[in-house]
């Protein structure tokens, strides 16, 4: 651990602060306003249709909804990081130990980021109080209770922050599929709306929430020469591109498709 915290010192001293963060202000004047609107505007319909009405997509709901549950991400990233560890310390090549490294990168990023944000907002819904739309009847859309156990704690949602956390951080590894991940993001997050769990507001504050603690960890990794560099607006990119598609050696192949001459076989027509 101190050898750690050493070399962590040392990036830290090689990587002085680089461009300023982005632009906090704008970003958050959308994300508030957002949050209100859903707040005022469609809160009190959706609390008031689910207690009236039979819900036709709660089916499909119920069928994604835990892919936002955080114990997966954080268990998957965690094997993920101390095989990559492992394969550091027993590979014999030096390519191979620096892409075991690239892939412990990757999983810790994806832990810090999907553990901070999580751990957070439970506090934050805890402190802040707010009767799930179960309690539609008796508290309304804007009742608050705080510290009241867990049908008080519907903002922000839990479940969209670790989705906003997680496909947040998959865009910025993977920029190519942000679209994806985008849409995969509102699906995911509005799955909590779907079965009644939260309000609208409730996702929103939750995405937007998870994604911009993703945003800011990659700006500390970047501090840290880790992963990621910041560009002259203050957001973060890659160092270098990851090579996620990888094309396979296909001469290489003990029994290669047709049309394509066995290894050897290549050499020698050479």
């Amino acid at each position: 651990m101190k050898r750690t915290i050493e070399k962590l010192k040392h990036r830290r001293y090689r990587h002085p602060s680089g461009p300023p963060a982005p632009r906090w202000l704008s970003f958050a004047l959308v994300t508030i306003n957002l949050i209100l609107i859903a707040f005022f505007l469609l809160d009190a319909p959706v609390g008031s249709y689910a207690a009236h009405t039979p819900n036709v997509l709660l089916p499909i709901g119920k069928a994604i909804t835990d892919f936002g549950t955080s114990g997966w991400i954080l268990f998957g990233a965690a094997i993920l990081f101390f095989e990559a560890l492992a394969v550091t310390r027993l590979a014999q090549s030096l390519k191979a130990r620096f892409q075991a490294m690239l892939v412990s990168h990757i999983a810790i990023y994806i832990f810090v980021a999907v553990a901070g944000s999580g751990l957070l907002v439970n506090l934050l819904k805890r402190i802040i109080g707010r009767a799930r739309p179960g309690l539609y009847e008796q508290w309304g859309f804007h009742g608050f209770n705080p510290f009241s156990g867990s049908r008080f704690e519907s903002f922000p949602s839990g479940h969209a922050t670790t989705v906003g956390a997680f496909l947040m951080a998959l865009a910025l590894l993977a920029p190519r599929y942000r679209l994806f991940f985008l849409i995969m993001s509102l699906w995911l997050g509005f799955s909590r709306v779907i079965v009644g769990a939260h309000y609208p507001s409730d996702v929103i504050a939750g995405l937007s929430f998870g994604a911009w603690f993703s945003v800011i960890m990659a700006i500390v990794f970047s501090r840290y020469g880790l992963l990621f560099r910041q560009e002259p607006d203050g957001w973060p990119v890659l160092r270098r591109p990851i090579p996620f598609l990888l094309r396979p050696d296909r001469t290489s192949m003990p029994f290669p498709p047709r049309g394509v001459p066995p290894k050897r076989e290549a050499e020698k027509a050479e």
